[in-house]
């Protein structure tokens, strides 16, 4: 059974730096792609970032473009985050994407080929 948590989330000042973790259980992750995705109050999940199955493609949307940087190792997916702004202020979350493509991976949230979400960890920017 595959599993997904996510940890790392917390408290930060605006300009701050905070590095999230995913560790994945139950499925390698030459196996599938990872995405991170955020949740504000009020508003819709959007996505952040992904990796591909090879970890040769990494994708980013434009809010999070040269502050946030998606690494991996054997089993953990790592999301450091950089410059944070009140905005960024939302539920983070990883997910796994099964992908036929080893370079593919998306930030669409409503892509169906996500299979596993993990439960989240708050991240907070504030002074």
């Amino acid at each position: 059974q595959s599993h997904l948590v996510e940890s790392g989330g917390g408290l930060v000042q605006p300009g701050g730096s905070l590095r999230l973790r995913c560790a994945v259980s139950g499925f390698t992750l030459d196996s599938v792609a990872v995405g991170w995705f955020r949740q504000a109050p009020g508003k819709e999940r959007e996505g952040v970032s992904c990796i591909s199955r090879s970890g040769l493609t990494r994708n980013y949307a434009d809010s999070v473009k040269d502050r946030f940087t998606i690494t991996r190792d054997k089993d953990t997916v790592y999301l450091r985050m950089y410059s944070l702004k009140p905005e960024d202020t939302a539920v983070f979350y990883c997910a796994a994407h099964r992908s036929p493509l080893q370079d593919f991976c998306t930030v669409d949230p409503s892509d169906g080929r996500y299979f596993s979400w993990g439960p989240g960890t708050r991240v907070t920017v504030s002074s």
